[in-house]
């Protein structure tokens, strides 16, 4: 097979759950499962941070909450789906026991004009300096003055989100802080949530009754580097598909974008930007072979790369190459491509074997 594969380390999963409940304090630590569990499968993980005690989750769209409920079976999760009662899920949501994160005035209308008498679930989503979803301040202060528009809901929760918390000096955390303790105090009656995997390492005053921690479970670090409480959990490996000789002065790839300054050894890997590997990885892109970091040579195309491995004798068609995992950290491998850990995993392709382990 020459697939790249996913090798997804469930030990390590909960190591790092663990880890952050531990910087919890007493909140509860509700996993975010979205994008297909940030890429290495929702299914998979959600079913072992159940076994690790997890009972509420975070989903992004309605149809993710679906096939997580139908995954979790009769277990009794609470699964919250952040884009909120959108026009024309009511039915859905209800008929899969999903939570909206309710997100503007008209979809806190919508939900409590569907419940007719009964009492349906809701989180409050409010906006304290993001500015993409939920409710501003003032909206919140109308929304509690007007009790109808309020009765038909349970709002067991409220929820903000925190926009530079991996910035832990960054003056727009303590400013959000602030507003989202005033919002909260209108509805004293409701658990609080504001905390992200970053938002847990900024100290007890945001913790709060839950934290919706993402990246850092799956292994990337609060701060956009790695850090030593937090663990690899994917291993993403390609094979080399052959081994070359390029002579002085001969290029690699489209565009011609490197040349070999001496007569180099390369291997050519079985993975591209179709698998995940951002084009932007080349130059300073690089994959872990045979004890040492070897650099991408030439620019990455769709199926496939060119590493140096001059000097390098294991290097031998169907020997795996490390492109992300313990030895390449996601974070290191994603600011070489000048991008993100949730955005290296979340690409990961489908075409991609995963192993669980």
């Amino acid at each position: 097979m020459t697939d790249s594969r996913i090798l997804v380390d469930l030990d390590a999963l909960a190591a790092n759950h663990a880890a952050l409940r531990a910087r919890a304090g007493g909140a509860e630590v509700a996993p975010a499962v979205k994008a297909n569990g940030y890429g290495l499968g929702a299914a998979a993980v959600a079913d072992r941070l159940w076994a690790e005690g997890a009972r509420s989750f975070y989903v992004a769209r309605l149809s993710e909450g679906v096939a997580l409920r139908a995954a979790l079976g009769d277990r009794a999760a609470t699964i919250h789906v952040l884009d909120g009662a959108t026009p024309g899920s009511g039915d859905a949501l209800e008929g899969a026991n999903l939570v909206p994160v309710l997100n503007s005035l008209p979809q806190v209308e919508a939900w409590n004009s569907r419940a007719r008498g009964r009492r349906l679930k809701a989180a409050l989503h409010i906006d304290t300096g993001m500015n993409r979803l939920g409710l501003r301040l003032e909206e919140l202060k109308v929304l509690v003055g007007a009790v109808d528009r309020l009765k038909g809901l349970e709002i067991d929760l409220v929820v903000s989100h925190l926009a530079c918390a991996d910035t832990p000096d960054h003056p727009l955390n303590a400013r959000q802080l602030e507003r989202f303790q005033e919002a909260v105090a209108l509805l004293p009656d409701a658990r609080r949530s504001l905390a992200n995997s970053a938002g847990l390492f900024l100290g007890e005053a945001y913790r709060f009754d839950q934290a919706r921690p993402g990246i850092s479970l799956y292994g990337g670090g609060p701060e956009g580097r790695p850090h030593p409480e937090i663990r690899a959990v994917a291993t993403v490996e390609a094979p080399i598909l052959q081994v070359r000789v390029v002579p002085r002065g001969e290029s690699i790839g489209y565009g011609a974008g490197w040349t070999a300054p001496d007569t180099t050894r390369v291997a050519i890997v079985a993975a591209g930007y179709a698998d995940g590997v951002p084009r932007a990885a080349y130059p300073k892109g690089a994959v872990w072979f045979d004890g040492a970091r070897r650099p991408m040579l030439g620019r990455v195309s769709m199926d496939l790369i060119a590493v140096d491995i001059t000097d390098c004798d294991a290097a031998l068609p169907g020997a795996m190459v490390e492109l992300i995992g313990p030895h390449l950290p996601v974070d290191e491998a994603a600011e070489a491509a000048g991008t993100s850990a949730y955005e290296l995993l979340t690409r990961t392709s489908a075409r991609a074997t995963r192993v669980l382990r």
